[in-house]
C-alpha cells in the first residue's frame, strides 16, 4: 500500500530478459535504505517486489501482465522513475490510498505552464472515466494528484482529465519533464472501483 508521495526520482540502471517479463534494476539509494527482500516498492506507480539489493539499488521482476498494462513495456536503462516504498502502517497518510496495480495508461494531451504550476491534461481510457471526478483523487505515473477538471459524461470516446502540478510536485517527481505525446500509468481512486462493482452487481440483480 502506497500514498503517491514520491519520495525520489530514481533511474533504471539495467533490464534483462526473465521469461515472458523482465527483471528490472533500479538506482535508488532512499528506496533501498531500509529495504528488504519481499519489500513492496512503486516503481511509477506499478509496485514491484524487492528480489535482490544493493547499498543504492534494487532489482524487481516485473510480469508480462504489469507490461501490458503500463509504461515499464521497452523500459531501458537511461529511464527516470519515481520511487516510494510501502506506506508504514503508524505513517501519515499524505497522499491517497494507492494500491500499486496500473488500471491503464494515458497520452499527455496538453501542458499548460502557469506563473508557479502546470497544468496537465491527460487522455483517460473510456472504461475509467466513469471513475474520475473532478475533486477527486488519481494517482499519474505513482503521484497522488487531485483532478482539476475532467471531460463531460456525454463524452466517454474522447475522455480526459485534467491535473495541477505545483513547483514542489514538478521538482520532485518525473511530472514536470512530461510532454504532448508522453504516456503516462493510471491509477484510479479504489473507492471508485469499489462503488462501480457493487453498482454492476445491483443492476444485475435488479433486472432478473
Amino acid at each position: 500500500m502506497f500514498t503517491g508521495i514520491v519520495e525520489e526520482i530514481g533511474e533504471v540502471t539495467a533490464v534483462e530478459p526473465s521469461g515472458d517479463g523482465v527483471r528490472v534494476t533500479v538506482r535508488g539509494p532512499k528506496a533501498v535504505s531500509d529495504a528488504a527482500h519481499g519489500d513492496s516498492i512503486s516503481v511509477s506507480g506499478v509496485c514491484l517486489t524487492v528480489v535482490d539489493q544493493g547499498p543504492d539499488w534494487f532489482t524487481a521482476d516485473v510480469m508480462k501482465q504489469s507490461l501490458d498494462m503500463s509504461t515499464l513495456a521497452g523500459i531501458a536503462p537511461g529511464r527516470a522513475v519515481n520511487l516510494e516504498r510501502a506506506t508504514a502502517a503508524h505513517g501519515r497518510l499524505g497522499g491517497h490510498i494507492v494500491q500499486g496495480h496500473i488500471d491503464g495508461t494515458g497520452e499527455v494531451l496538453e501542458v499548460r505552464p502557469g506563473a508557479q504550476w502546470q497544468v496537465l491534461r491527460i487522455s483517460l481510457p473510456a472504461a475509467l472515466a466513469p471513475l474520475v471526478v473532478d475533486k477527486g483523487s488519481i494517482a499519474v505515473d505513482g503521484v497522488s494528484l487531485t483532478v482539476s477538471d475532467a471531460s463531460p459524461a456525454t463524452e466517454p470516446a474522447e475522455a480526459w482529465f485534467e491535473v495541477s502540478l505545483i513547483p514542489e510536485t514538478l521538482a520532485a517527481t518525473t511530472l514536470g519533464a512530461r510532454t504532448a505525446g508522453d504516456r503516462v500509468n493510471l491509477e484510479t481512486d479504489i473507492l471508485a472501483r469499489h462503488v462501480q462493482r457493487l453498482l454492476a452487481f445491483s443492476t444485475e440483480g435488479g433486472s432478473r
